[in-house]
């Protein structure tokens, strides 16, 4: 599997999905439960964002994601 596993299209994809997460409306939903599908919906982005930022690679059969999860400082990011 890991020679047919394309890396750059696999985080391509976790890209999409924050930007599909990030657009997606909700439902008409109110009270606790809004609350707990605003949260969910928030986690589902950070999640896909992160891996969507991630340098991937093949090393010996392992798939290898690397995510700086420094302050931009500290990464050398400047900020603006």
């Amino acid at each position: 599997m890991a020679e047919e596993l394309d890396v750059d299209a696999l985080i391509e994809r976790f890209r999409q999905r924050a930007a599909a997460v990030r657009n997606r409306g909700l439902p008409p939903v109110e009270g606790p439960e809004r609350r707990r599908l605003m949260e969910a919906v928030q986690q589902d982005y950070m999640d896909f964002a992160m891996l969507g930022d991630a340098e991937a690679s093949l090393e010996d059969g392992f798939l290898i994601l690397r995510v700086d999860l420094r302050p931009p400082a500290a990464s050398g990011v400047a900020s603006s």
